[in-house]
């Protein structure tokens, strides 16, 4: 029960995410909302740029420490992630100074949101690897509930892309609270010499580890900026629905596959370490397979239900555009989420860090390398996606080399199934919904579908038990 709380959890957060782009594209204007786009995209970055090594070292070193070692990890963790903030408002708040995009209180509003959000996602990964799965899941529910009231009760009080960060940066703090409230981490004065070897093995593994998030994150972030700065304010409704689009199709995957290694990923750690190499492949085979079914699923769900959304909730000034670009960017960020999550967990367990690296600057440079171009010959969205797409796809295949030769399979008629259920539900965006009747039809039978696959790949079980019966 616990693990389907998780994942209620993980539809609750994509929903969130959802709404609030959607009310936000609404109650903002057309220019404010692409600012506050192009800040909060970049805050993300920067916050992955200070505080994932921590988070990356976290995980993978807390999962499988005794309980004496995790207290002093834990400690040494959070004495990391205090020197990076500092680090981070110092450089970043000069920076925002003479950054022109973006006004200063909008860039100084991002970076205080990047340490806010790089604390509390560090906080809810201790209380997850701690064992806590439900008082995780329910910090991460009550953390998208308060940002969406808070962004959108900014946006609406003073109709500024500052207003609603500044929103969303109570929301974080809020939740920072709350989380100490529900379960208080108690940190203990380490020696230095511990301190410091804690430090260099973080380094070590999560800097290299999060140097990779980083450039793979750039990916989208590069587009949104090929894109703009094309486009401009000449032609703001489809720089709008553009942006709508790409930061409407991020969080769902990104958020889907998170959760999916909250739940799962220690354990795969934890038989690495400690289990034997059947168990390590086992578990592994058990993560592959929900990652690639639930995602083969979503992406179904996303191409047949956007046009119905995008009906229902987008501006009609930025409904075209958003139409136009959302299966692309859909699409994309399938492709994206496999190369950065997918591909990465067997190097992400040999702690071969150097290679994540190569492999997403391979691809930030191969999608620059033909989105540049694409936009100066098109200036289409749409292509600049696409071209995004084959490049990713062409990595994919150039880096699945220690997945193949690690030897955990999925089982391939299940995702075949997802496959086929995938492609059924995205039929949906071809039929119209006259009235909410036929729409919630639409939307009965697909949860159904993901009922019934949830049921056969038996993915809230355990590795060893769900993989015996196929």
């Amino acid at each position: 029960m616990t693990r389907l709380f998780a994942l209620v959890g993980v539809v609750y957060q994509s929903a969130a995410a959802i709404i609030l782009i959607f009310l936000l594209g609404r109650v903002l204007s057309p220019l404010a909302y692409a600012k506050f786009s192009l800040t909060l995209a970049s805050s993300q970055l920067l916050s992955v740029l200070m505080f994932e090594w921590l988070q990356l070292a976290g995980v993978r070193f807390l999962a499988a420490a005794r309980e004496e070692d995790a207290a002093r990890l834990r400690s040494s963790l959070f004495a990391a992630a205090l020197a990076s903030a500092i680090v981070l408002l110092v450089i970043g708040g000069l920076a925002a100074a003479v950054v022109t995009p973006i006004s200063a209180s909008v860039g100084l509003t991002g970076l205080a949101l990047a340490v806010a959000q790089g604390a509390t996602d560090l906080h809810f990964m201790v209380v997850r690897v701690s064992n806590r799965l439900g008082a995780a899941a329910f910090l991460l529910i009550l953390r998208a509930t308060l940002m969406v009231g808070g962004a959108t009760a900014g946006a609406w009080l003073y109709g500024t892309a500052n207003a609603a960060l500044v929103g969303m940066l109570a929301a974080q703090i809020a939740s920072l609270f709350a989380g100490q409230l529900l379960h208080p981490h108690v940190l203990r004065s380490v020696a230095r010499p511990a301190l410091l070897e804690d430090w260099s093995g973080f380094a070590r593994y999560g800097m290299l580890a999060a140097g990779a998030s980083v450039l793979h994150l750039s990916v989208p972030v590069s587009i949104r900026f090929v894109v703009v700065s094309a486009l401009g304010d000449a032609a703001p409704a489809v720089t709008a629905g553009f942006s709508m689009a790409i930061d409407l199709l991020q969080r769902p995957f990104a958020v889907l596959v998170a959760a999916i290694h909250t739940v799962n990923y220690p354990e795969v750690v934890h038989q690495f370490e400690r289990g034997s190499a059947n168990d390590a492949r086992a578990a592994v085979a058990h993560l592959l397979d929900f990652i690639m079914c639930a995602t083969m699923v979503m992406l179904g769900g996303l191409v047949g239900f956007l046009p119905d959304a995008g009906q229902l909730f987008v501006p009609p000034s930025i409904l075209a555009s958003f139409l136009q670009t959302s299966t692309a960017a859909t699409c994309f960020y399938f492709m994206h989420c496999h190369l950065q999550s997918t591909l990465a967990i067997v190097p992400h367990l040999t702690k071969s860090a150097m290679r994540l690296v190569v492999v997403a600057l391979c691809q930030l440079l191969l999608v620059l390398a033909v989105a540049v171009p694409t936009q100066a010959m098109t200036a289409a969205p749409t292509h600049v996606l696409i071209s995004a797409i084959v490049a990713t796809g062409v990595v994919i295949v150039l880096a699945s080399g220690p997945m193949l030769r690690f030897g955990a399979a999925p089982r391939w008629g299940l995702v075949a199934a997802s496959v086929a259920a995938g492609a059924f539900i995205a039929t949906f965006s071809a039929i119209s919904s006259p009235s909410v009747v036929w729409l919630m039809l639409k939307i009965a039978i697909a949860a159904a579908i993901v009922a019934l696959l949830a049921w056969k790949g038996r993915f809230l079980e355990a590795a060893s038990a769900s993989r015996a019966v196929v």
